[in-house]
């Protein structure tokens, strides 16, 4: 019997180093993964702005933020998304104060706004009207 035993042994060794291993494997390629996304998805972006460039001049000295319209139907009160469809990209450049919506698929500009950023800190100079003083010369 000792000799089963020991072989149950061996098989409860055999389980845990496999286990380990597998365990190991995955967590090398979910960190791994992770980075090839960050790498793809910035390849991609570099894609997409050296595509748009070919069709308008985009600001310089800046990356820009990109999103994908996932429901234009949310944005169709926004005239900026007014003829947005899922799949266009956006582009904002917030240094330079502008944002662009293009057709990836088309390879259309479809629509180039200013950006307008409702930021508390910066304070802009509030004009209030006052009221003329006249003085009269008594003679």
């Amino acid at each position: 019997m000792s000799r089963n035993k020991g072989f149950s042994v061996f098989r409860v060794v055999v389980a845990i180093v496999i286990i380990t291993g597998i365990a190991a494997y995955f967590y090398n390629t979910s960190g791994s993964s992770s980075e090839k996304t960050q790498a793809s998805e910035q390849k991609d972006a570099q894609a997409l702005i050296a595509e748009l460039e070919k069709i308008v001049v985009l600001p310089t000295g800046e990356e820009p933020t990109i999103a994908t319209i996932t429901d234009p139907e949310k944005l169709k009160d926004q005239p900026f998304f007014a003829n947005a469809k899922a799949g266009y990209k956006v582009l904002v450049y917030q240094v330079a104060k502008k944002a662009f919506l293009y057709d990836p698929v088309s390879k259309r500009l479809i629509e180039v706004a200013p950006l307008i950023i409702n930021d508390p800190a910066i304070s802009t100079p509030e004009i209030v009207p006052t009221k003329a003083t006249t003085t009269s010369k008594t003679r």
